[in-house]
């Protein structure tokens, strides 16, 4: 009986080594990928589910391992669902931590400085962003729209342009409310009280920066484009400024014809004095910050010079000149 109590004794010796190596190699060694997998975790899953999934597609050795890692965590009911991606060798505890912590496959959606809220709204269906219909009837709907703290009859201009990254699947009310947040985020008080100081509500000052936007991608003419606009208001003379006439045209073809500028809508700043009723596209954060940073000058007009930048003037005289040189350059360039 000693002696074979004196076996058993040995073998268990012989084999804690072994074991504690397989330990660590579970626990401690990362696993190795041949190929970049993808996980999903449906939401309600349970613990046992997710590890015996970690563990079929690869990503883990053992699901024992996660399971009583998470246990031990105390971590069990805080893993989040969505789609991950694993691309890289990681432990169980790495396996676990981004689980818990939701780094969920991200997806993107840009949106160019100057796209108008339609635009924005055929983009993100097309990209798969929610269903343009819903998108529209969100994007208009007064209760949603004054839910964001928004005083305006829809989201033109409320939408901040740039690159979002977010997990697959969001829906439309998210989505718009991101934008919403991301336009709060870069506007900022300081710019709202500067507004405030030119006596320029925040829906007008975003109304002018939208103006702005749209007239030049040029970032160092905005200040200008900005001083000329300032100066036109406080002496009440019309912007006469065509984005904002060619907004006012439904199903607009793309050439602006004297009888546009002559046709009567709230946005024919050739006819009105003063700003349009609202934003004609969502303006970036060069052009927010121009609209109440206005460059100090006496300029009255400008026009563009054919290379992307614009001619300023401070008389019609001038003006007149600059015009008459850019329609020449115009003229010269077609015959080449």
């Amino acid at each position: 009986m000693r002696k074979y109590t004196l076996w058993f004794v040995s073998l268990v010796i012989l084999a804690a080594p072994v074991t504690a190596l397989l330990t660590y190699i579970q626990i401690s060694v990362p696993q190795e990928l041949s190929a970049s997998i993808k996980l999903q975790v449906q939401p309600g899953s349970g613990l046992n589910q997710i590890a015996n999934d970690l563990q079929d597609s690869g990503v883990v050795r053992s699901a024992l391992v996660v399971k009583l890692l998470a246990r031990w965590k105390q971590q069990g009911g805080q893993i989040q669902a969505g789609n991950y991606r694993f691309s890289e060798p990681a432990t169980p505890g790495e396996v676990l931590d981004r689980l818990v912590q939701g780094d969920v496959e991200k997806v993107s959606l840009t949106i160019p400085e100057g796209f108008t809220l339609q635009q924005i709204i055929v983009r993100a269906a097309e990209k798969g962003f929610g269903q343009q219909e819903k998108l529209s009837e969100l994007a208009h709907d007064a209760p949603f729209i004054h839910s964001l703290g928004i005083e305006a009859d829809n989201l033109e201009g409320y939408l901040f342009p740039e690159t979002y990254l977010f997990a697959p699947g969001i829906g439309e009310k998210a989505l718009l409310s991101m934008m919403v947040s991301q336009f709060r985020d870069h506007a900022g008080s300081k710019l709202k009280k500067e507004a405030e100081k030119l006596g320029l509500t925040a829906h007008q000052w975003l109304t002018l920066a939208s103006i702005i936007e749209k007239e030049t991608g040029v970032v160092a003419e905005m200040p200008l484009i900005s001083s000329v606009f300032h100066n036109r208001l406080k002496r009440k003379i019309p912007l006469q400024t065509d984005p904002t006439v060619i907004y006012g045209i439904k199903n607009f073809d793309g050439n602006l014809t004297r009888k546009h500028l002559n046709t009567p809508t709230p946005y024919n700043t050739y006819l009105i004095r003063g700003l349009p009723p609202g934003p004609i596209a969502s303006p970036g954060l060069a052009a927010l910050k121009a609209a109440v940073d206005p460059a100090q000058t006496k300029y009255l007009y400008f026009v563009a010079t054919g290379d992307g930048g614009h001619q300023f003037s401070r008389t019609l005289k001038e003006h007149n000149a600059a015009v008459k040189e850019y329609l020449a350059q115009q003229r010269r360039n077609r015959k080449k």
